[in-house]
């Protein structure tokens, strides 16, 4: 068993389960504020992010790991949405840059390869998006894309 691996599938577990939570109340918060399509898109990735969790939690009990219930470090929370996106975009940057090495190291274990690499890639998915955003916010204005999010 690769070490780094099990470390990886692990911090994924409490970190993702982190972020699923965030995005959650972020949706209930754009929800609050008349955002109808970012709480949706939102919602729907929390589900997403949950759905990585417990593949990850499986494949750690297949291995016949244990599985811990990390604590997790806060999170901020944002109303103004732009300023999120900034944020979330940098979580995705940095936890790309993380989840390369653990994709890599699991390249001998096809099946645990395989669940990091769809993640890493739903993960890619997003910073696009948040990208491609923060581009049209710049090109339409943020009060235009706002009332696109309604």
């Amino acid at each position: 068993m690769n070490e780094k691996v099990i470390l990886g599938l692990q911090t994924i577990v409490t970190d993702l389960a982190q972020q699923a939570d965030g995005h959650a109340i972020q949706s209930r918060i754009f929800a609050s504020e008349g955002l109808a399509k970012l709480a949706e898109k939102y919602a729907e990735h929390a589900q997403e992010e949950r759905g990585y969790v417990d593949k990850c939690i499986d494949r750690l009990l297949d291995l016949g790991c244990e599985v811990k219930l990390e604590a997790k470090k806060e999170a901020p929370s944002f109303k103004d949405p732009v300023e999120w996106i900034k944020y979330d975009l940098q979580v995705s940057i940095a936890g790309l840059a993380w989840l390369k090495e653990i994709v890599e190291a699991a390249r001998e274990d096809y099946t645990t390869f395989d669940i990091l690499k769809a993640y890493y890639q739903d993960e890619e998915e997003d910073m696009y998006w948040g990208q491609g955003q923060l581009e049209l916010i710049e090109c339409i204005g943020k009060q235009n894309w706002i009332l696109k999010q309604m």
